[in-house]
C-alpha cells in the first residue's frame, strides 16, 4: 500500500513539475522539447498536423509516469547502490518503450510527414 500511494505522490508532483516548469517555458521561448524532437525523428510525426497542446500533455503524462514506475521500483530496494543500478538499467527501455507507444498512435492516426 506504501509503493501505491509513492507511485501516485511521485506522479502528482512530476506531472504538476512538467506542466509548470517544461510546458510553460516551451510555450514562452517557442522551442521544441527533446521529447517532441524524438517524435519527430525517429517516428517522422508532423508537428504541423498534430494538436501541439495535445501533444504536450500526452508527453507530460506519459514521462511522469515513467519517472513515477522507476522511482518505485529503485525506492523496493534497500541498498542505494542497487538502486542507482535500477533506475540506470530501467530508465531508458522505459523511455524508449513509452515513446513507442506515442509514436505509433500518431502513426496509425496519419499524422506524419509525407515525404
Amino acid at each position: 500500500m506504501q509503493q501505491i500511494g509513492l507511485f501516485i505522490i511521485t506522479y502528482v508532483f512530476v506531472f504538476l513539475l512538467y506542466q509548470f516548469l517544461i510546458n510553460r517555458k516551451v510555450k514562452k521561448k517557442n522551442a521544441k522539447p527533446l521529447e517532441v524532437k524524438l517524435l519527430e525523428n525517429i517516428y517522422k510525426i508532423d508537428i504541423k498536423k498534430v494538436n501541439y497542446k495535445n501533444l504536450l500533455l500526452a508527453i507530460s503524462i506519459v514521462s511522469s509516469f515513467d519517472i513515477s514506475i522507476i522511482v518505485t521500483i529503485a525506492l523496493l530496494m534497500e541498498s542505494y547502490l542497487v538502486q542507482l543500478i535500477i533506475v540506470i538499467i530501467l530508465i531508458f527501455p522505459v523511455i524508449l518503450i513509452s515513446y513507442f507507444f506515442i509514436g505509433r498512435y500518431y502513426v496509425k492516426k496519419g499524422l506524419i510527414k509525407n515525404e
